[in-house]
């Protein structure tokens, strides 16, 4: 896939909000979901991923004993994709990755730990408008006939009411983007949207090197970090904003007050 590496902070605006400019509208609407990871050399890996061995027989389990407890403390109709929204908002491990719409609260995750400014990150950027030709017949059916480009909970639970039947819509390995409900403030500021491949043991990463047309890497260097972490500060796009609450605000004001000199050596 295309990976870009930026020098300057007009630079990598203008990568960002490219092809951005939709001329029968008039207006700028971009067609990329982002997510930004503070190590270039991150994969794109689920949390489910991450616990190893054989991680794919033990989604099921998790989620079933997750809606077994949680009941008490949530409120939910009884929806797979509403439950596995709220399992991955509060840390369970899932299938599915966060991204967001806002290419700026994206840069705030490139940027958040000052202890990984002495390395390059990566925004990760994926096509979702033209991922759609690369969805099962009946997924794209339900996307045309709702004039979306990306799906809610509700269509989803129409189209497959669970992981095995999402898997089952089709022979070959996809993904699909989806709008998580508005579970909390959280949510609601970052402009999230989750991605979820039809096997849990599928790569993200992997099945975009098929598809290399639908994605980019936009490759922020180690020395860029302070400017952009500066920016996004004047812009209001920080933890207090993206995580609302007293956790979020004393994470910022660590961040945001400490010295530079303290916050690696060398820099």
């Amino acid at each position: 896939m295309r990976e870009i590496r930026v020098e300057s902070w007009e630079e990598l605006n203008e990568k960002l909000f490219e092809d951005s400019w939709v001329a029968h509208l008039g207006r700028f609407r971009s067609n990329f979901a982002f997510r930004g990871l503070s190590h270039a050399s991150y994969r794109l890996k689920t949390s489910l991923s991450r616990l190893g061995g054989r991680y794919g027989e033990l989604e099921s389990h998790l989620l079933r004993n997750f809606r077994k407890y949680a009941h008490r403390n949530a409120e939910r109709r009884d929806s797979l994709w509403e439950w596995l929204s709220l399992a991955q908002h509060h840390g369970l491990p899932t299938r599915l990755l966060d991204w967001t719409f806002s290419p700026f609260v994206a840069l705030h995750f490139v940027t958040a730990a000052v202890e990984h400014f002495n390395v390059d990150g990566v925004v990760w950027c994926i096509d979702f408008v033209r991922l759609k030709d690369a969805l099962p017949p009946s997924l794209r059916s339900m996307l045309e006939e709702e004039g979306s480009n990306v799906f809610t909970v509700d269509m989803l639970d129409r189209g497959a009411g669970s992981l095995q039947a999402f898997q089952n819509l089709s022979p070959n390995q996809f993904v699909a983007f989806f709008e998580p409900p508005s579970l909390d403030d959280r949510i609601i500021n970052q402009f999230a949207l989750f991605s979820v491949m039809s096997n849990a043991e599928s790569m993200l990463d992997d099945w975009l090197e098929k598809h290399i047309h639908l994605a980019k890497r936009i490759v922020i260097p180690a020395e860029l970090k302070w400017e952009v972490r500066d920016k996004l500060d004047q812009a209001n796009i920080n933890e207090r904003v993206l995580f609302p609450g007293l956790d979020g605000l004393s994470f910022w004001l660590k961040r945001h007050y400490a010295p530079r000199q303290n916050a690696l050596p060398g820099l």
